[in-house]
């Protein structure tokens, strides 16, 4: 059992930083050695910040680097392929941030190079780690509901991204769909088989959306390889703040998953009773994101399979492409995937 993971954070936007952040103070086990950004200036700064000996703008440097054991991949989607294949053939540990890749067409890729390599990768579906999915995960194990038949998702953002993101983002459904369709894998522990997506622009801000194939409002309607149904509600439009919830319906009884309330005080008054809504998703989902990177660790030091492989980080490309070709065409598609346990098995 390896006590000490070295690890090396590429990529460090806001989520890159709080992920270097973590591993530099908050988890036990981990050292973060090495910290990587093409911007000049910011890996020197942020090396200062968090007290790590090692920066660079170029991720070779990591990867040759025989004192890192592991790569936290947050740089842009469209570089992901690539940083997994470079990590695995220098023999590095792998966490990416979701999607597993851009083009479901490198997908494959990727998995023979973890294959190839024997190397873990996790990929960072945050969801299945924050406590409200967790318990919800573990309820429905337990058979609290009955057998599965129904999921709903509800991801509902009202902060409108700007234009150069949406147009390298891939699309409502590979942005934030993603989440959902993994969640609903993950809770129903079914695959899903089909999917129908409509979409539209409602807000006159979100007009230039147009132009790459983009929405604000994203709706998707999802069959199960095990007779289930589900439906995941994707929003651009929250003017009120950050929503995300879930619900799963089984035979027995149906758990509900998550809430607005930032904080669990409700204020009374004349005027009547409110409480803060949660406003980002930092806040929503802050401990989400250290439960994770503190079981990537753990999982590294036991030999433990990550909850989330590259084969999971495949599957829920598979339906967010197959999401993605449905708002496109009008039609039902089927989604490829035979299921991600037949894929890979780390």
């Amino acid at each position: 059992m390896q006590e000490v993971i070295r690890c090396a954070v590429l990529g460090l936007g806001r989520l890159g930083y709080w992920h270097a952040e973590n591993l530099a103070f908050n988890i036990k086990g981990a050292e973060l050695v090495s910290v990587i950004d093409p911007l000049e200036g910011r890996a020197e700064q942020v090396a200062r910040e968090l007290g790590v000996s090692k920066w660079s703008q170029h991720p070779n440097d990591a990867f040759n680097d025989d004192q890192v054991d592991a790569v936290v991949i947050v740089t842009p989607t469209s570089t992901h392929a690539q940083m997994i294949q470079l990590a695995a053939a220098h023999g590095k540990q792998i966490f990416v941030e979701k999607p597993l890749t851009q083009e479901l067409t490198e997908a494959d890729d990727v998995l023979t190079a973890i294959e190839k390599y024997n190397t873990v990768c996790q990929v960072g579906f945050m969801r299945r780690f924050d406590p409200a999915y967790a318990e919800a995960k573990r309820r429905i194990e337990a058979g609290d509901i009955g057998k599965p038949l129904y999921f709903k998702g509800v991801s509902r953002d009202g902060n409108v991204p700007h234009e150069d993101f949406i147009k390298h983002s891939g699309g409502i459904f590979l942005d934030i769909a993603i989440h959902d369709y993994d969640i609903a894998r993950y809770l129903m522990n079914q695959e899903i088989s089909s999917v129908t997506s409509r979409g539209n622009i409602l807000l006159e801000s979100s007009r230039f959306m147009k132009a790459y194939d983009d929405v604000d409002q994203g709706l998707s309607y999802l069959t199960f390889d095990e007779g289930a149904s589900g439906d995941v509600e994707t929003m651009r439009v929250a003017p009120y703040g950050y929503d995300i919830r879930g619900e799963v319906v089984g035979t027995e009884g149906a758990i509900q998953i998550g809430s607005m309330r930032c904080n669990d005080v409700r204020l009374l008054s004349k005027n009547g009773s409110t409480y803060d809504l949660v406003q980002d998703f930092p806040t929503r989902f802050k401990n989400a994101y250290l439960l994770e990177m503190m079981h990537f660790i753990s999982c590294l030091q036991t030999g433990d399979t990550p909850k989330c492989t590259a084969a999971d980080g495949k599957a829920a490309l598979e339906v967010a492409a197959a999401a993605t070709q449905s708002f496109k065409t009008g039609e039902t598609v089927l989604v490829s995937s035979r299921g991600a346990k037949e894929k890979l098995q780390l």
